[in-house]
């Protein structure tokens, strides 16, 4: 394939040869040029490599930990390139992408298909790309410890090798070494779920070189993955996920490891030290890479607190934009193709490359407010400052009205935990229910924007020694939503395929084109909140109850940017045992709620 180099980047490299030039007044462009990183290399003709790089760790068998890293990078560049990284678990198992792509080799054991469409459009532009297997998967040794030490060094120690500090060999057991001798050492991680947490575990290290992160539908704390203040979430444990992607030699010689993850993750819902270790938010002050948080405001995979938590705890120096879909666990990719594609360009050509294009001083929030309309706003979240909501009694038991008023003196509600779903409770909302109590707002008289963390505190006094106490902020009104509940979580896939870069035979760059999936609701959960009474004092340990005593904890909803429109009623619903997301605690205790000493704060902008 001929090399073709356009005019600008020809002239730039022309400038660079000759030095500083003075250039009379008149030459002096009247307007900024855009430089933008141009496909001026062959995509077929580029270095597939494979790279095991020395974590420092050793495994439970005594074996040295490397993990296998496949590098495509372009062959005639005569400079040193930067390097986007991807660190992921699921490159031999689950694969990546809408169409679960796996990385795949010919008989010499070279690499051929690298899954996702960033080899394919970037290296041409003068980028390499790196796709680590985490510590005992795919061809790595070692273990797998669901975010711990060995996985976040596995990539940590990916970034030291492309800076000259640690050691890279061309074979898992081997002795030949291997430099990164064309590697500028400037990173940028990316990844969605599991990667996109590597990337946000990697920039609370603080290592040099790690310039940028794209963390898409990551995690910021584990605890918050299977725990939500001390209630456990019914989607899994961390050594059955463990079991998922680790390898042969890790399903034979990591048992230990699984072990310490079964018992650091006790049904009890305490924060353990395992977990400690797994939360990035402990060492977040570290972060100077920029960060680019993309993430689906109905993700009830990775709940959405794990994003805004992690945005609102990064340093103010740190440099940031942020992308939030009405969608689930969805790839941007796969929701806003094309302008994702040229918004992430422009992010890793400034970062990586050091062009001044300006996308930084761009806004810096962009949300999709219906399907397929996004609104664009300088900063997030938009809510300065929460309203505090009040729950008044109604005229019908457990029906009320949610407000800024105080409700009347020795005002209660009560519930039992009769272990159904916040699905449930949110129907027939102007009718006592024994699993809910449920506050509306009047209908709005103009648009109302819930933007940030909603937090709740709840005073109850069950009739057991456990119980549980979960919240859901609800739009009451007719609207057409993203199918976020649906197989694509918002999405659904077209039969024609759009290509993003350059294809070989064996992987191809163009890929299945997809579309909104949309469905007409009346009412829609917009933010979800789940806690074990048991824990009003702290996550550390779980407390015993003593029947008819009164506690109040307090805890967050998930983070949400939703917009209210008039006419539409806010709900909040309080109930016991959310069955489609957490385990039950007792056996269905009944809780008397004291409104008096319960209220939410709201991240409003309007009033209700």
């Amino acid at each position: 394939m001929a090399i073709r180099r356009s005019l600008l980047t020809t002239a730039l490299a022309v400038i660079a040869g000759l030095g500083a030039l003075t250039l009379p007044v008149s030459a002096a462009p009247t307007a900024p040029v855009a430089v933008r990183s141009d496909p001026i290399y062959s995509y077929a003709n580029a270095v597939r490599e494979t790279v095991w790089v020395d974590t420092g760790l050793t495994a439970p068998n005594g074996s040295r930990v490397r993990v296998a890293t496949d590098i495509i990078r372009p062959r005639e560049a005569t400079g040193r390139v930067p390097v986007i990284m991807d660190a992921s678990p699921y490159y031999a198992t689950l694969g990546r992408g809408n169409e679960s792509q796996k990385k795949t080799y010919d008989s010499a054991g070279k690499p051929v298909q690298f899954p996702l469409h960033y080899d394919n459009y970037f290296v041409p532009r003068g980028y390499a790309v790196a796709l680590v297997d985490l510590s005992g998967t795919a061809r790595s040794n070692g273990c797998v410890d669901i975010g711990g030490r060995s996985e976040i060094t596995s990539a940590k120690s990916v970034i030291d090798w492309l800076n000259g500090r640690a050691s890279g060999y061309t074979s898992a057991t081997g002795s030949t070494t291997v430099t990164a001798s064309w590697s500028t050492g400037a990173v940028g991680m990316i990844g969605k779920s599991w990667d996109g947490t590597i990337a946000n575990g990697v920039a609370a290290t603080g290592v040099d070189g790690l310039k940028t992160i794209v963390p898409i539908g990551a995690i910021s704390s584990w605890y918050d993955y299977y725990r939500a203040s001390g209630a456990t979430f019914t989607s899994g444990s961390p050594a059955g996920l463990a079991q998922v992607v680790e390898n042969s030699a890790g399903a034979a010689n990591c048992g230990s490891v699984k072990t310490t993850l079964t018992n650091g993750s006790p049904s009890s819902g305490d924060y353990t030290a395992m977990y400690k270790e797994r939360d990035y938010l402990v060492n977040v002050a570290k972060v100077k890479a920029s960060v680019f948080v993309v993430h689906g405001l109905n993700d009830l995979n990775v709940k959405t607190i794990n994003f805004g938590q992690w945005w609102n705890a990064l340093p103010a120096t740190v440099e940031r934009k942020i992308w939030l879909s009405q969608t689930g666990h969805v790839d941007p990719f796969d929701f806003r193709r094309s302008v994702w594609v040229d918004t992430l360009h422009r992010w890793f050509d400034h970062y990586l490359l050091g062009i001044d294009n300006g996308i930084e001083r761009e806004p810096a929030s962009t949300v999709e407010q219906r399907p397929d309309v996004w609104k664009d706003d300088a900063s997030w979240p938009l809510a300065t400052s929460p309203t505090t909501v009040r729950l008044r009694p109604g005229t019908t038991a457990g029906v009320g009205v949610l407000g800024t008023t105080a409700p009347p003196a020795g005002s209660t509600a009560s519930l039992t935990d009769n272990r159904t779903s916040s699905y449930d409770w949110i129907n027939n909302p102007t009718t006592t229910s024994s699993a809910r109590v449920i506050y509306r707002t009047e209908e709005l008289a103009r648009d109302v924007r819930v933007s940030g963390t909603t937090q709740i505190t709840v005073t109850a006094t069950p009739s057991q020694s456990a119980a549980r106490v979960s919240a859901v902020l609800v739009d009451y009104g007719p609207a057409t939503i993203r199918n976020y509940r649906g197989s694509g979580e918002g999405i659904r896939n077209l039969t024609t395929r759009t290509c993003w870069g350059e294809s070989t035979t064996g992987d191809s760059a163009c890929y299945l084109d997809t579309a909104a999936n949309t469905t007409t609701v009346s009412q829609n959960i917009i933010a979800r909140g789940w806690a074990d009474l048991g824990h009003y004092a702290g996550l550390d340990t779980r407390r015993t109850l003593t029947a008819g005593t009164p506690y109040t904890i307090t805890f967050n909803l998930a983070s949400t940017d939703q917009l209210i429109p008039a006419g539409h009623r806010l709900a909040l619903v309080i109930g016991s045992t959310d069955t489609s997301y957490i385990s039950s605690a007792g056996t269905n205790p009944r809780l008397t709620i004291d409104l008096i000493k319960t209220s939410a704060r709201l991240p409003l902008v309007g009033s209700i």
